[in-house]
């Protein structure tokens, strides 16, 4: 590998959606000037052993056969994109080869996608498994649901609340932003009759909508408005159809309730957004007192 700093990992199981997502991983790598790192993980009675020969086939037949196919991938979007490309096989659980690995290369991205794929072939890889990475991974985590996405980003949507780590994806939209000259639009969900919150919100929003203005950035600010028995994740998904939109960040953290787990919001906008969603832990893991929801 050569010694560009940044690196985005992209786990391909061969499916449909895991080829979508290569191709939002390469048109961000270019944008980024990172390197894109293929890692294809086997597993021991997987259906990824249909996809090439018969199931009893050595490992090491199969990792050549991988390897190959991962080969060829990586010559046709490298130069498509003008990106350079590594690949790699792995043998073991998926999630925590994804996250090894993603650890090993000091990868600042994992782009992955999240269901799409036919019937029997890397259904697990798609689906509890990108749940595993985007609560274990150490970086951002971007997952692809939907089929049809733009190279470029016109509009990133920020879910904000009350929580501290407002500042750290700020930060991070900013610099997608400043990728794409994309709008941020910032929003903000309220239950009726929570005029406490409310008044917190808005000035919150206020101060963020501020500091990303006098950032050079475009933004705009909304504060919703829900009734109890339409969720938080709901609400900002509605939102999201009013716009062109392009990708969703939230901040995701564990539920002290449920040990190693997304919260209820977190999980809902990820399986249900038609459009790409980032997901990014909090550097802090400290304990809180209170229940919060994180968006």
């Amino acid at each position: 590998m050569s010694n560009i700093a940044s690196k985005i990992l992209v786990p391909v199981g061969f499916s449909e959606q895991s080829i979508i997502a290569l191709g939002q991983a390469f048109s961000l790598a270019k944008i980024k000037n990172s390197e894109v790192v293929l890692l294809s993980v086997i597993e021991e009675k997987s259906s990824m052993f249909d996809i090439f020969t018969i199931n009893d086939i050595e490992y090491d037949k199969m990792k050549i056969k991988v390897m190959n196919k991962l080969k060829e991938i990586a010559l046709e979007h490298s130069k498509k994109y003008g990106v350079e490309v590594d690949s790699m096989v792995a043998k073991g659980s998926v999630y925590e080869k994804v996250c090894e690995v993603a650890n090993m290369i000091n990868a600042d991205l994992i782009v992955m996608g999240t269901n799409g794929a036919p019937k029997g072939i890397t259904k697990k890889f798609i689906g509890s498994n990108a749940e595993k990475v985007v609560r274990s991974a150490n970086c951002p985590v971007i997952t692809i649901k939907g089929s049809n996405h733009k190279d470029g980003c016109e509009n990133i949507i920020l879910p904000l609340d009350l929580e501290k780590q407002t500042q750290e994806k700020v930060a991070y939209a900013l610099e997608y932003a400043r990728y794409w000259n994309s709008t941020i639009r910032i929003v903000s969900v309220v239950l009726k009759n929570n005029e406490n919150v409310r008044g917190q919100l808005m000035s919150n929003l206020k101060l963020v909508e501020d500091f990303i203005n006098n950032a050079g950035v475009k933004c705009t600010t909304e504060l919703l408005e829900a009734e109890k028995k339409i969720s938080l994740s709901e609400a900002i998904l509605d939102y999201e159809k009013r716009f062109q939109s392009d990708l969703i960040m939230i901040m995701t953290k564990k539920e002290e309730s449920i040990s190693d787990s997304l919260s209820v919001t977190a999980r809902n906008i990820i399986y249900n957004s038609e459009i790409p969603v980032m997901s990014i832990h909090s550097k802090s893991r400290a304990r809180r007192i209170n229940p919060t929801t994180a968006f």
